[in-house]
């Protein structure tokens, strides 16, 4: 993710060599002193939060009022959900300017995925939780170039997205994160940067159709092909919808390229005008675009029409990891880059060691963004307890929470923030691993989310590991030439008993037809690769039906982005969702099957495996 720095004083000159170093060692000094006393900058955050929102009315509720030390602040404040906090958020959204939450005034209302526990949830933030954020992004690129020197002479080319903003009943403005951020000043008037020199103008990522958004990005980054050092979005589903929009339109690009002239689908204004000032006559660059484009292999694309490519900056981590085999082959093993961990709730850390693989990626977070609490993840038989946990904590529950300086190494954790912008003691619901230290603070392994679960008797399935289930099963598949697209589950209920359905979409070779009884192998390697809760279900109990995988149609998945973006879900945090329950999601997919396999047997089970039933 690109990098809004702490800008110098002195705006007319362009940062010399002698500033952009200084500032990168003042940010990476930051780093060494907020992280060797996180302990002490954690008491003095708390503290500040406390001082600032005394007043508000629901710390009041609680009983506390005022300056108070950490120990009474966990004795009166509860451990929370959303549901917990809704009624306060509706009263803001419905224009109550009381001191609800924040003794600051709730300058807009910040959007969670749509994808995300299956509601859009609304965060409350103020006017200076900008400069926190600012303050995060000032991080990253000073750790990059430890790794990666000489960033600052070339152009990154990401592909960044608003997404329309809607009003509460109060007026306030509701958005997602990133959309309040590209919007802000901080974003459009920063002054010039090397490392926020990006190939598309502002007026290209602030453009709200994202047609147009797209096509002119790519357009941008094309033109500027060899000045580009570093390349990106968010997800790296985001940017493997980049590339896929660059193999359905590189003639058109190629076109405007080689006349100089921009395509007419791009009908808004200022995006023409901003184009106009990058696109140039250019006939040599499009023929050698087109030259690359028109193979039939499109392995390392990147690196073939980008040369000069570093890195890929996406986010990897969690049900991301699927993406990883695609990005490898577009990039031709570029190192694949996350840089910061961050939610709509708060900004957490940054990855100290950004050129780790993927699967060893670790987040150092920054003690002075909000204060932090862990609450323990017991795992058994491979199952994350904490996705089932009721949604309130009782009192022993609650004293299990332990702060940031003492987390276990090894150990997991469910994220629990306490913000400036008026969350207390607020579940985030990410489950997090103690990989390491940095200093004194920890480094956290993002595990997966909660709550995104199968389950149609007593056994709970989380993402982390249907994503190990499929991705066993699809071993089966790689004779024959087959890839797996995308995928998502649903607990199906309909049936009795009620079994899992698997939805895939796959990259067919249609040369090599694919027996039945594969997809049948496959549908038993995920079962054989759940937990033994599922897997007794499935053999002794017999209250799980067998696992059903369902083919469907190409594009399906593109149908289910489109859709969820039709309700409001942001572009740019859009993520397949692992598993579904809403209906017309369901009826889309099973709109568009092709063909089904069942499971041709139970699993094996072992009896014998009874701590399942003691877990808390």
């Amino acid at each position: 993710m690109p990098e809004a720095p702490k800008l110098p004083h002195d705006l007319s000159n362009p940062m010399n060599d002698y500033s952009l170093t200084q500032k990168n060692k003042n940010k990476l000094q930051f780093i060494e002193d907020v992280t060797s006393n996180p302990d002490q900058v954690q008491q003095r955050v708390l503290s500040e939060i406390l001082t600032q929102n005394a007043a508000v009315e629901y710390l009041n509720r609680h009983g506390l009022s005022g300056p108070t030390d950490r120990d009474m602040f966990k004795k009166l404040i509860p451990v929370i959900t959303y549901d917990d906090l809704q009624p306060d958020i509706t009263r803001i959204a419905n224009g109550d300017k009381s001191h609800i939450l924040s003794s600051r005034p709730i300058s807009e209302f910040l959007t969670s995925s749509g994808t995300s526990g299956g509601e859009r949830k609304l965060m409350p933030t103020t006017e200076d939780e900008l400069e926190r954020r600012s303050l995060l992004y000032s991080l990253l690129m000073p750790v990059m170039s430890q790794f990666v020197p000489g960033l600052d002479k070339g152009k990154g080319m990401y592909f960044l997205f608003i997404k329309s903003e809607s009003k509460t009943p109060g007026g306030l403005v509701a958005r997602p994160v990133l959309t309040s951020y590209y919007k802000s000043s901080h974003f459009k008037q920063r002054p010039y940067d090397p490392y926020t020199n990006y190939t598309s103008p502002n007026e290209t990522i602030l453009c709200p159709d994202s047609y147009q958004s797209m096509y002119s990005q790519m357009l941008c980054g094309l033109c500027l092909n060899k000045e580009v050092l570093r390349v990106g979005a968010v997800f790296a589903s985001g940017f493997i919808r980049a590339i896929r929009f660059l193999e359905k339109n590189w003639s058109d690009l190629c076109h405007d390229i080689r006349t100089g002239v921009l395509n007419p689908v791009v009908t808004d204004p200022s995006v023409r005008e901003a184009v106009m000032r990058v696109l140039k006559p250019d006939p040599k660059l499009a023929d050698f675009i087109e030259f690359e484009c028109s193979k039939k292999s499109w392995q390392g694309i990147i690196t073939r029409v980008w040369p000069n490519t570093k890195y890929i900056d996406v986010i990897v981590t969690g049900t991301m990891s699927q993406y990883i085999p695609t990005l490898d082959y577009y990039g031709n093993g570029l190192p694949l880059v996350c840089t910061m961990y961050a939610s709509s709730e708060c900004y957490f850390g940054v990855n100290l060691n950004p050129l780790c693989k993927p699967s060893e990626v670790s987040y150092t977070l920054i003690p002075t963004m909000g204060y932090f609490e862990f609450l323990p993840v017991h795992r058994n038989n491979g199952v994350t307890s904490s996705i089932s946990m009721p949604k309130s904590l009782n009192e022993k529950e609650q004293q299990e929470l332990v702060d940031l300086a003492d987390v276990k190494l090894g150990q997991e954790y469910e994220l629990v923030v306490t913000t400036y912008a008026g969350l207390y003691r607020y579940r985030v619901g990410d489950v997090l691993r103690v990989a390491g230290f940095k200093n004194k603070a920890p480094q956290f392994n993002f595990i997966c989310r909660k709550n995104v679960a199968l389950s149609i008797d007593s056994d709970k399935t989380d993402e982390v590991e249907l994503h190990k289930a499929v991705e066993n099963a699809v071993t089966h598949l790689m004779p024959f030439d087959v890839t797996l697209t995308e995928y998502t589950s649903f607990a199906d209920t309909t049936t009795i008993p009620g079994h899992y359905v698997i939805f895939w979409e796959l990259s067919l070779n249609e040369a090599t037809p694919i027996p039945p009884s594969v997809f049948e192998d496959c549908c038993l390697a995920i079962e054989e690769s759940l937990n033994s809760v599922y897997r007794q279900g499935r053999a002794s109990d017999k209250s799980i039906g067998p696992l059903e995988i369902k083919i469907v149609e190409n594009g399906t998945f593109d149908k289910l982005m489109d859709y969820a973006i039709s309700l409001g879900a942001s572009i740019n945090q859009y993520k397949t969702p692992r598993c579904v329950k809403f209906a017309p999601i369901v009826e889309l997919l099973n709109s568009r099957v092709v063909s089904n396999y069942f499971s041709p047997k139970c699993p094996k089970w072992v009896p014998g495996h009874k701590q399942w039933g003691n877990v808390n």
